[in-house]
């Protein structure tokens, strides 16, 4: 056996072992967890519905782009509170018909949530939002204070 290891302890070989930090690294587990299984969502199910967006931005808009495939357009509800674009909605459960038998089901049904912030002021009277081949658009018109403005330099 080699002599350092011998006379090394537990802890300078095993660096989490460190005083105090055991716990932490624990409690750290344990917030992981209850992100996993809080109330708003029904565990791993609920991460795996939570739909994929794109966000653009142009000097008059804000564009959010989100896929849906499956989702009918009166099963999704959007609201818009300051800075921050929620979707929520659900995806129907296709029912079983007597008879057959499925040999696999990947395919996610459930509720879905997503909450995003905006990168800048948004007039929300404006916001228009269209469904199309399982995509989701939301159009944000900037406010005027968040649009950009040409300035002109003059000469003297």
């Amino acid at each position: 056996m080699n002599a350092s290891m011998a006379t090394s302890s537990p802890r300078e070989l095993f660096p989490w072992m460190q005083r105090g930090t055991f716990p932490a690294r624990q409690e750290e587990m344990e917030q992981l967890i209850q992100r996993f299984w809080n109330e708003n969502g029904d565990g791993w199910n609920y991460f795996a519905m939570s739909p994929p967006a794109d966000i653009k931005e142009t000097d008059q808009n804000v564009t959010v782009r989100v896929d849906l495939p499956g989702v009918a357009a009166e099963d999704v509800d959007i609201q818009m509170n300051g800075n921050q674009l929620t979707i929520r909605g659900e995806k129907k459960e296709e029912k079983e018909d007597k008879g057959e038998t499925y040999h696999r089901i990947e395919r996610r049904s459930g509720r879905f949530s997503r909450t995003m912030t905006m990168p800048c002021a948004v007039q929300e009277e404006m916001i228009e939002a269209t469904m199309k081949d399982g995509t989701l658009n939301i159009v944000l018109p900037k406010s005027p204070e968040a649009q950009s403005r040409h300035i002109e330099v003059k000469c003297n």
